[in-house]
């Protein structure tokens, strides 16, 4: 009897007593996203951290996601907005913006196929959200999950949860969602157009670009300050040639470490109690509406440069417009490259997906300047 009245006090300081249906759901979630990213492959880097962070939260009497448990410490990052500018250093010191140097025409596709983030803004104020959380999760369709946290954290901090998954899940989700929408707005004499190689990029032009753009988004636009400036110092680090172990580790074992607690901290959001929930399903829609208008933004304004050069313009390179890098470029080159087994676009449609990048954090700076959020 004694030995039974034990199995059931153990029994009851577990987990299973506490695990409700809304739990199990998100769990067997967490798994469905591991599952994609080992078996489909579907952006691991996102898709794995973000998955076990969303079974982690849902696993009762754990205190992980207590203020001073493992997670919840991790979440100061995202809370304090640390995580973001760190991410933007890193990318900052593996990209080459030659192709956008080589190419400013192409920067247009960029705004383009940014009319998502303004869909989704409007749709969001129809349904009741207040113009603070419109425009956060207008920003989902930028497809940049650093800059969605950092326009979120300032301006619907209660959202995050919401925003943050939508907007990592659906970068990681591209290769899905965007392929049919690019086939459906082009024809396959479109999609099998090989653009002319771009002029070659000087090491000064590169070099200079980043001190350039840092004094002028800085100035015009001081709320997004800490993430381009970050950025830009990354990319010079890069470009300079001088401090390649700071360029390596930036763009290394840096990146990787805040990419892991990100991923972690963004899927413990996913708890039962606060994400199951009508307002979150419509912030999803809202999310893949962005994604899928900014899609087609893109392709349209590529079709656009495509008949005013002649036809030398890919149309399928207006899909990289929206920000993620180089996920969207990834994408655009797959699908060119199943047309034509010739056609390496993926050079061509950084120039576009770089220049989302900066459409985005304009777009932001922009709804924080407006909203008097510094």
């Amino acid at each position: 009897m004694i030995i039974l009245d034990i199995i059931k006090e153990m029994f009851k300081s577990t987990g299973l007593v506490h695990l409700t249906l809304g739990n199990a759901i998100l769990i067997a979630l967490g798994i469905a996203f591991i599952s994609l990213s080992i078996v489909k492959k579907y952006e691991p880097y996102l898709l794995l951290p973000i998955g076990f962070g969303c079974i982690v939260a849902n696993i009762p009497s754990t205190n992980l996601l207590l203020p001073n448990g493992l997670i919840g410490i991790f979440y100061l990052g995202v809370k304090k907005i640390i995580y973001p500018p760190l991410i933007f250093l890193g990318v900052g010191a593996m990209t080459d913006f030659g192709p956008m140097i080589a190419n400013p025409s192409l920067v247009i596709l960029g705004a383009f196929a940014h009319i998502g983030i303004f869909i989704a803004l409007i749709g969001a104020k129809i349904l009741g959200f207040s113009i603070q959380q419109s425009a956060a999760i207008g920003i989902i369709g930028g497809a940049d999950g650093p800059m969605a946290i950092y326009v979120t954290q300032k301006l619907a901090p209660n959202l995050m949860a919401q925003i943050s998954v939508a907007a990592y899940s659906y970068m990681a989700l591209m290769p899905l969602i965007q392929p049919p929408i690019m086939k459906l707005l082009t024809t396959k004499e479109e999609r099998r157009i090989i653009m002319k190689q771009p002029r070659e990029v000087s090491k000064t032009e590169k070099i200079v670009f980043p001190i350039v753009i840092t004094v002028l988004i800085d100035m015009l636009l001081p709320p997004i300050a800490p993430l381009i400036t970050m950025m830009m110092l990354g990319n010079l680090l890069k470009e300079s040639g001088v401090v390649d172990r700071l360029a390596k580790t930036a763009s290394g074992e840096l990146m990787n470490v805040i990419t892991i607690l990100l991923g972690i901290s963004i899927g413990s959001t996913m708890r039962a109690d606060t994400f199951l929930t009508i307002k979150t399903l419509e912030i999803i829609v809202l999310g893949l509406v962005a994604f899928m208008t900014g899609t087609a933004g893109g392709i349209l304004g590529a079709k656009l440069l495509n008949k005013l050069s002649g036809g030398k313009i890919n149309p399928l390179i207006g899909s990289a417009g929206i920000a993620s890098v180089p996920i969207a470029a990834r994408v655009s080159h797959y699908v060119a490259i199943k047309e034509n087994p010739y056609n390496f676009l993926i050079m061509f449609a950084m120039g576009p997906n770089l220049a989302g990048v900066f459409g985005t954090a304009i777009a932001g700076g922009m709804m924080l300047t407006i909203l008097g959020v510094n």
